[in-house]
Parts: C-alpha cells; sequence; structure tokens
C-alpha cells in the first residue's frame, strides 16, 4: 500500500514546460505552487511550512487579532522588503492594535473594521493612512482565510474611505529653465538635472551607479533603489518590475553627468582613506549614500532663492512628464521613461495637465470630418460631360 502524505508535506514535479509545481496539503486543502525553477518551488513549499508552524503555536479559538498580527508580522517579514515591514509594522501598532487588538480573530466582524476606519478618520489620521490600514489588514486576514483559521474575511466587505483629488505641483517650462541656471556649479548640480531630464523617483536616482551609465549608447539602466540610507546602507529593487528599465539620455544631460563624474574624482582624492566606494553616481563628499532629508533641505534652498514655487522633489517627476507630454510626446513613450506599467497609469495621473492637445484634436476631427460643398450645377455639368464620354 502507498503511503499516504500528511500534512505540509509537499511533492514537486516537473512540467511538460520545463517550469515545476509542489503541491501541498494544509488541513486536507490541497494547494499548488508552480515556478520555472526547482529552487523557486522549495522556497515557497519552506515558506508555507514556516507559516503553517507559526499559526500552530497559537490556541486558534483564543487567539486574539493583536497575537494573531504579531505572528503574521514574523512571517511577513521573510517575504518583503525591509522598509515595507516597517511601514506594516507601524500600521498595525498605531491604527489597529489600540481600537481592535484584542478582539478575538474568529469573532472579528465587518462593522467593528468599518468603525475602526470612522474611528482613524475623527482623529485626522489621513484618508492614504486609513486606506493602507485596511490593505495590510486584508492582506493579513486573507492569510488567515488560507490557514482555515476564519470562515470569511470580514475586511473584504468594509468600504474605504475615497480618496482626495489629487493636486499635482510642477515647474511649467520657464520655471524649469530657471530652476537649471540656479543649480549651475552645486555639487548635485546632475542629480537635479537628471532627476527632471530621466523622471526617475528619488530613490531611484540615489541608488545609481555609474556601472548603470552608459556613455557610448547614451543610456541609464534604472534596476535599484536606496532602501535604508545612513548605518547599514541597503539597496533594494525598484518600486515595481517595470520600474526596471532602460532609458536614452539627452547630450547635455551626458554633459552634466561627465562633469560630475569629473567633480567626484577629484573629491575622491581630497577624501583620501576617508573615501567609502559604493560606486554610486550620487554621493556625499565622502562616497556614502545621500540622505533623503539632506538632499530635501538642500533643494528646498535652491528653490526660495531662485523665488520658485516650494514643490517636493518628487515632483521634478512630474515635471518631466508635464514638460514631455505638453510637447506632445507619445504617452507610450513617457510611460516607459517613468516606469509604469502602461500608458494608461500616465495618463490617469498626468491627462488632464495636458488641455491644449484636447483643442488640438478637436480643430483636426473638425478638418477630418467637414463636408465639402458642392455646387448643383457643377454636379449637372459633370453629369453631361460623363454622359458625353460614353457617346
Amino acid at each position: 500500500m502507498t503511503n499516504r502524505r500528511g500534512n505540509h508535506e509537499g511533492s514537486i514535479r516537473k512540467l511538460p514546460s520545463g517550469s515545476f509545481r509542489v503541491q501541498v496539503t494544509i488541513n486536507g486543502k490541497r494547494i499548488s505552487f508552480s515556478a520555472p525553477t526547482r529552487k523557486e518551488v522549495q522556497d515557497w513549499l519552506q515558506q508555507i511550512n514556516l507559516e503553517c508552524t507559526e499559526i500552530a503555536k497559537f490556541p486558534m479559538k483564543d487567539l486574539t487579532l493583536e497575537e494573531y498580527l504579531d505572528n503574521w508580522l514574523l512571517v511577513k517579514k521573510t517575504t518583503i522588503r525591509h522598509a515595507t515591514h516597517v511601514q506594516y509594522s507601524q500600521i498595525i501598532r498605531d491604527y489597529v492594535i489600540p481600537f481592535i487588538g484584542n478582539v478575538r480573530v474568529r469573532e472579528l466582524r465587518t462593522e467593528q473594521v468599518q468603525s475602526l476606519y470612522g474611528q482613524l478618520l475623527k482623529r485626522h489620521v489621513s484618508v492614504y493612512a486609513v486606506r493602507k490600514t485596511h490593505t495590510v489588514l486584508h492582506s493579513a486576514l486573507q492569510h488567515a482565510l488560507r490557514m482555515e483559521i476564519i470562515a470569511r474575511n470580514p475586511v473584504a466587505f468594509a468600504l474605504q474611505p475615497s480618496l482626495p483629488p489629487v493636486d499635482i505641483n510642477f515647474l511649467d517650462e520657464s520655471q524649469a529653465s530657471r530652476f537649471l541656471i540656479a543649480i549651475q556649479g552645486h555639487r548635485w548640480e546632475a542629480l537635479f538635472y537628471l532627476a527632471i531630464t530621466s523622471g526617475a523617483r528619488q530613490k531611484e536616482l540615489l541608488g545609481l551607479k555609474w556601472t548603470d551609465l552608459d556613455w557610448v549608447k547614451k543610456t541609464l539602466r534604472i534596476e535599484r533603489q536606496l532602501s535604508r540610507p545612513g548605518v547599514g546602507t541597503t539597496f533594494s529593487p525598484t518600486k515595481t518590475h517595470h520600474g526596471r528599465r532602460t532609458i536614452s539620455l539627452g547630450s547635455q544631460t551626458i554633459h552634466v553627468l561627465r562633469l560630475h563624474y569629473e567633480r567626484q574624482c577629484t573629491e575622491r582624492l581630497e577624501a583620501d582613506d576617508q573615501w567609502q566606494d559604493h560606486g554610486l553616481i550620487f554621493t556625499t563628499s565622502v562616497g556614502t549614500p545621500i540622505h533623503p532629508r539632506n538632499l530635501l533641505r538642500e533643494f528646498k534652498t535652491i528653490l526660495k532663492d531662485a523665488g520658485l514655487p516650494l514643490i517636493r522633489f518628487h515632483d521634478l517627476r512630474h515635471t518631466c512628464a508635464s514638460l514631455l507630454l505638453n510637447d506632445n510626446v507619445s504617452p507610450i513613450v513617457v510611460a516607459r521613461r517613468l516606469g509604469h506599467s502602461k500608458p494608461s497609469t500616465t495618463m490617469d495621473i498626468y491627462g488632464h495637465l495636458i488641455p491644449d492637445m484636447q483643442t488640438e484634436a478637436a480643430e483636426k476631427l473638425d478638418e477630418l470630418i467637414t463636408p465639402i460643398l458642392v455646387e448643383p450645377r457643377s454636379i449637372e455639368n459633370e453629369q453631361k460631360a460623363f454622359q458625353r464620354r460614353r457617346n
């Protein structure tokens, strides 16, 4: 007789396509997972076993939401970025535990979750924070549903507060020119210049390395971002899969970067043994990554001295998009430059910034569909001429 596999004992097999699939039994329920390599399915199986082991430490009947979320965060830590784990922990600590942490997981109801959102809004917690709380709580309890700790996810039926209208700030063409004049000679001139011409996010810019730059092809590869500036600096992948991209650079941008490279070589020599080489394009005077707070402080000073609006650093990304779209650059090209998954995302964010294109489109449509007026006598003459040719 063949021995049946027990709970959490997975079976891995290779598929005709060359990929691998693992199946595992959890509380009598079979779950499958496929991946291109055997190692990926083995890692998944190991993660599932870890989750089941951790969950099993608690008596399901009396498990409170606080106890469950503490355990969920420990498990989740192995699958998400450090910054994301810190954010999840803060949200749970500040916005969930004080209000419904003592409620048993199996007894949590949708109306309690809905009441939580209302209490947070009354305490002037932002709509964005409440919506993020909804996302985190839903993910945590969806895991409890998969583990059969609960029969349904009460968060799935709770209504999130609506997002307020988003005001996008950016520099217009004239203001962008004034800003570029204001940064001339600054040791971070190339950083600010590239922020406008590339549309890259702040963390992406601070994570760039010289090996990402191709001087000959005039291209820049964006594939990482600065994750933890300061002690124990780390880098992580870009925000999304589509964020990994290669963009073209103009000749002037290459020139600005070349001057920056020469300046950095001088700083390296002056710093001598104090220089900490990370291979980064943009650094402090001793080679370490630039802290976002220090960059923002310098950025605000430049704007104030130049008499420009005190926008966020991220608004330089908006400036890039608005300048390109107003110059009739294809949304597909702009989306790829910004690292958006699809052009519709770009147009959803920036479409309202280009009203002139609507006017131009309306005029072109009128030209295309306006009927050509023909005099009746001309039609009669054409008919007579046609008849004569036939005879």
